[in-house]
């Protein structure tokens, strides 16, 4: 929640730095990519919370943790890269996309080993 607060802000600096008033979404070019880094970092949110929550549940509290912690640091360089130029947020993008796919295996195989094997 902290970070979506931090990337919220951010766009609210935006704002006012290069005078685009809401409902406003487009402008100066480093408004536009903080808004569309911003949005799209709180679009994966609710996947990320959601597998985190099963993975951590159902396969092992400490490897969650851990891939979650490195899920957020990932979406941390792709939100400030992407404020920067465009093709900054391409390599967290692919860190940060690798672990959910990673949460979504840790979490099939708890939920597996949880209601197929007693």
């Amino acid at each position: 929640v902290l970070f979506l607060a931090y990337f919220a802000m951010k766009v609210i600096y935006a704002r006012r730095k290069y005078k685009i008033s809401p409902p406003e979404t487009t402008g100066h070019p480093e408004f536009e990519r903080t808004f569309r880094a911003q949005a799209n970092c709180s679009e994966y949110f609710p996947i990320f919370i959601s597998l985190l929550w099963v993975a951590g549940i159902f396969f092992h509290q400490g490897v969650t943790a851990a891939c979650g912690l490195l899920y957020l640091y990932t979406r941390l360089k792709y939100f400030q890269g992407y404020a920067v130029a465009a093709q900054g947020r391409l390599g967290p993008l692919y860190a940060s996309a690798w672990l959910l796919w990673v949460l979504v295996g840790l979490a099939l195989a708890g939920l597996l080993a949880h209601f197929l094997w007693p």
